[in-house]
């Protein structure tokens, strides 16, 4: 099941919790992602897998897409795991995605890749145009202890790559990693506002309470609506009296992506006006 607009909150459950999995359905994410993976323990994945199955073979919230992160697909396991939920979820993500030619053997459910290292990130061009994938994120965690980068300042220029690369795939915005410390919603929506500027959109959450503040964060502001909204009724006024050109009432011009990315953002605040 496809969402009708870019997911803006995917939360995250263990997937050898499954007495979550309703709970997370109801916590109010676009998606929630059963996860096989860094959440289990390895005498619990088996376990783990047996639950995503279950929970995906029976009757779920039509409403709310459920994705499962598999494990690697470079091992028996992740591959075992791909085989028993490609059919069944919503989507599939795959870690530590490093090249194109992993994604060649992908079937069932649409593929997220998640570059969690340095060889990944430098194949996002790639990896986002195989057409398998439906959407690319980073795994920031583990691609900072890799480069031992211990400032998150530093990763601008790499978001910015795997930006740009979706982009240029056509592929939706990419969502912002995970913010690991559930208590911090100042530093949350203080992140959240950082990755907004860099072109990112949503974020992955390990907690229901950060569901909120990631939507309070990617609400369109008064200001930014308003504006939005004069360029909106600029373009219409062109398309009734048939003028190409879309003026606004201060004199300046905007052209179509413009115009497109206006309609975009009071789709937005509509879409968040509670939050």
């Amino acid at each position: 099941m496809s969402t009708p607009y870019a997911p803006l909150t995917w939360l995250y459950v263990p997937g050898d919790r499954p007495e979550r999995f309703p709970k997370a359905v109801a916590s109010g994410a676009d998606v929630v992602i059963i996860d096989l993976e860094d959440a289990v323990a390895p005498a619990r994945k088996d376990e783990a897998r047996a639950n995503a199955v279950a929970y995906l073979s029976g009757a779920r919230d039509a409403g709310v897409a459920v994705h499962v992160r598999v494990n690697d697909l470079a091992t028996g396991r992740g591959r075992a795991d791909l085989a028993a939920v490609g059919d069944l979820a919503d989507g599939v993500r795959l870690p530590k995605v490093e090249s194109a030619a992993v994604l060649d053997a992908v079937t069932g459910a649409p593929a997220y890749a998640l570059l969690e290292s340095a060889a990944g990130v430098l194949a996002a061009r790639e990896i986002a145009a195989h057409p398998k994938v439906a959407g690319v994120a980073l795994g920031e965690q583990d691609l900072a202890a890799e480069l031992a980068v211990a400032d998150g300042r530093a990763l601008d220029h790499l978001r910015l790559q795997v930006v740009l690369a979706a982009a240029a795939a056509h592929l939706p915005p990419v969502p912002m990693s995970v913010f690991p410390d559930v208590k911090d919603e100042a530093g949350l929506l203080a992140s959240c506002l950082a990755g907004r500027a860099l072109g990112l959109f949503g974020r992955a959450a390990i907690h229901p309470r950060q569901i909120p503040v990631i939507r309070r964060a990617f609400r369109p502001g008064e200001e930014e609506t308003a504006r939005a909204a004069e360029i909106v009724e600029a373009a219409e006024r062109a398309e009734r009296s048939g003028t190409g050109a879309v003026a606004l009432p201060d004199g300046r011009f905007v052209d179509a992506p413009i115009v497109a990315r206006a309609r975009r953002t009071l789709t937005l605040a509509e879409r968040l006006a509670d939050a």
